[in-house]
């Protein structure tokens, strides 16, 4: 009997030992699916590692060749290839003169005689300024001067005449027939008539100075180009106050600006590391950014000598060899400084031709 209820009793204990393995697996279960996914990536790194290995010489190692291999260049026949190659620039074409045509005195523009575009000769008038007070001040002047040259004829004329009885009342003096009083008054007025004469002819000269500086005044109103050249700016409209300098916004400073079309060149920047290799009078071509397929034939004028600090470059002129309509000032055009042997060799295939 009692040994029945031991074995009922024992039949009802909950076995834990079965719980306990059960969970242990649960909880190994992540390990080990982490432990096999590092496998499999360092197996795959592994693999990559071996195939690129594998693959590298196939890529590096050349062919074999029935032919010598010949020597690699040495760096100093490279240094001289690089050297004696041609050198490359850019820059833009500059007109040497070019000036903005002004008044050299304030007044009302009146008429404008140019336009953009259009071809001016040196002295020609571009535009006239409003001139009724100088023309009046002109006319002063001009009436002045012939004042003063009458009253010179008018002394001159007295004086003659005193001279005369001058003359007269010294002969008479000398057969006692005059006094020595009536010569001493004849001699005095010779000597004022004099005086008022050249005084006469100081206020002449002095008259036509005033007109002439008046006439100058006067043609400061027309306003003339300084050099023969083309108008790429007009600034100034009739009816526009203008002034040799700048008073606010009231007033403009020029009339047109004109450039001379025969004194353009290009300037360029070349780096002062290369700027031995540039020569005065030195061949070059010259391309234009607007025809890029119109090579300008070209020469170095002169290499300006200062360098710029902040970009270590050097300024160089050139000049183009044949002028044309379409190169325009402030445009960008590269160059290429030719080797003298390469140019001489183009020259000998040309004469040849």
């Amino acid at each position: 009997m009692t040994k029945d209820k031991s074995e009922l009793l024992r039949s009802l204990t909950i076995d834990r030992s079965a719980d306990k393995v059960e969970r242990s697996g649960r909880r190994w279960l992540p390990i080990a699916a982490t432990a096999a996914v590092c496998l499999v990536v360092a197996f795959a790194a592994f693999g990559a590692y071996e195939f690129s290995r594998q693959d590298q010489p196939r890529e590096t190692t050349p062919q074999p060749t029935a032919q010598p291999q010949t020597p690699p260049p040495a760096p100093q026949a490279a240094t001289n290839n690089k050297a004696a190659g041609s050198l490359a620039a850019s820059g833009y074409v500059v007109a040497r003169r070019k000036a903005t045509v002004a008044a050299e005195i304030t007044g009302k523009v009146v008429e404008v005689f140019i336009d953009e575009g259009m071809t001016v000769t040196e002295g020609q008038v571009v535009a006239r300024l409003d001139s009724v007070l100088a023309e009046k001040d002109y006319e002063l002047a001009r009436s002045r001067v012939e004042t003063a040259d009458a009253a010179v004829a008018a002394i001159t004329a007295d004086l003659e005449d005193a001279t005369r009885i001058m003359m007269r009342v010294q002969t008479l003096s000398q057969k006692n027939f005059a006094t020595e009083a009536d010569l001493t008054k004849a001699q005095a007025r010779v000597g004022v008539l004099s005086a008022q004469l050249r005084q006469a002819q100081s206020q002449f000269e002095t008259a036509k100075i005033d007109a002439k500086r008046s006439g100058s005044m006067l043609e400061k109103h027309q306003i003339k180009a300084p050099f023969s050249g083309v108008v790429i700016d007009r600034s100034a409209q009739p009816g526009e106050m203008i002034s040799p300098m700048s008073v606010g916004g009231y007033t403009r400073t020029g009339i047109c600006t004109i450039v001379d079309m025969d004194s353009i060149e290009i300037e360029v920047d070349v780096n002062e590391a290369f700027i031995g290799r540039v020569v005065p009078g030195g061949p070059v071509n010259a391309v234009l950014d607007a025809y890029p397929d119109w090579t300008i034939p070209a020469s170095v004028i002169a290499i300006v000598p200062t360098a710029n600090r902040e970009k270590a470059t050097v300024k160089v002129r050139i000049r183009f060899e044949k002028k044309d309509p379409r190169i325009l000032p402030d445009m960008a055009v590269k160059v290429n400084f030719m080797r003298e042997a390469k140019a001489n060799g183009t020259a000998e295939a040309a004469a040849a031709n």
